[in-house]
């Protein structure tokens, strides 16, 4: 699993960053999730080596223009390119209104299947890979996070001793390596369980949308092997980040500790900040939370 992030900043684009979209990638396949869908987005994933017949589906945390602006050029793009496998947008409601609207007001539409689900706060998706659970933030609008929790992986099948205790291959394995009992043609009883190694535990990625500090940000980010997290703004500027529904370094970084993450990735940064206040603003975090990293457009981190 890897994220790339095609945009790090929080209301307007920069000379150094265009506006929030990360990508997921959940497989050696290319399988790919988007997060929000800032303006531009379609530009910068052209630039990385993502592939749009390969993204499946779309998480919008809120309607705010930085978020979804994409959208439609993305969409129709899409279309344009004949791609035509399906592809699943969810976000608050009106995303339904706004994503319709678009295209019937340019005469444009999506030759492949889109689905727009419009969430609630729960579980929003399980495709019995991947658990996806919709958390409500502080923001000035209706705003959530995702928790994306990978499903535990069953141990390796231990074939030479099934094949030692005379058991047969055949369509049944399948059923043993999901730990399943099976009983065979001569009337035994097997219990797959018992033949396989140690399970691997499955990832926890929590991605929040903007927000202030919030107590319903502990069990979403709870345990989570990484967390992104908006960082608007610098500590000092506490009082004006919260206000506008936005969270500082400090306050981002004393979340990811109170909640027992991994590490965390700090984004969504002001305009008003360039390059040379990076290490000033990772310093922050740091000071919190040190397994603290600042992404930065094109980045690519991966989820261990």
């Amino acid at each position: 699993m890897q994220l790339t992030f095609l945009g790090t900043g929080g209301g307007a684009p920069s000379l150094q960053r265009n506006v929030t979209a990360i990508a997921l990638t959940l497989s050696a396949r290319g399988d790919t999730w988007l997060f929000d869908c800032g303006e531009a987005t379609q530009h910068q994933f052209m630039r990385t080596a993502l592939k749009p017949g390969k993204l499946q589906k779309i998480f919008i945390t809120h309607l705010h223009g930085d978020h979804i602006f994409g959208l439609p050029g993305l969409l129709t793009s899409r279309s344009m390119a004949g791609i035509p496998e399906p592809l699943t947008i969810y976000g608050p409601k009106g995303i339904r209104q706004f994503i319709d609207t678009a295209l019937s007001l340019s005469s444009s539409y999506t030759s492949y299947p889109l689905e727009i689900i419009e969430i609630e706060a729960g579980e929003i998706l399980d495709n019995g890979e991947f658990r996806v659970i919709a958390y409500p933030l502080n923001h000035v609008v209706e705003c959530y996070g995702y928790r994306i929790e990978q499903h535990d992986k069953p141990g390796f099948l231990d074939a030479p001793r099934l094949k030692a205790e005379g058991v047969p291959r055949g369509p049944w394995y399948q059923d043993l390596k999901q730990g399943k009992r099976v009983r065979l043609e001569d009337g035994r009883e097997i219990n797959g369980a018992e033949y396989l190694g140690p399970a691997t535990k499955g990832k926890v990625l929590a991605i929040f949308g903007d927000t202030a500090p919030t107590a319903a940000a502990i069990p979403l980010a709870a345990g989570a092997d990484l967390i992104v997290h908006e960082t608007t703004l610098e500590a000092a500027m506490a009082e004006k980040a919260n206000g506008r529904g936005h969270s500082t370094t400090v306050q981002a970084a004393e979340l990811a500790k109170q909640a027992g993450a991994k590490r965390m990735i700090a984004t969504h940064f002001s305009s008003r900040y360039v390059s040379q206040d990076r290490e000033r603003l990772l310093a922050e975090c740091r000071s919190v939370f040190a397994a603290t990293e600042l992404a930065h457009d094109f980045a690519v981190f991966t989820v261990e």
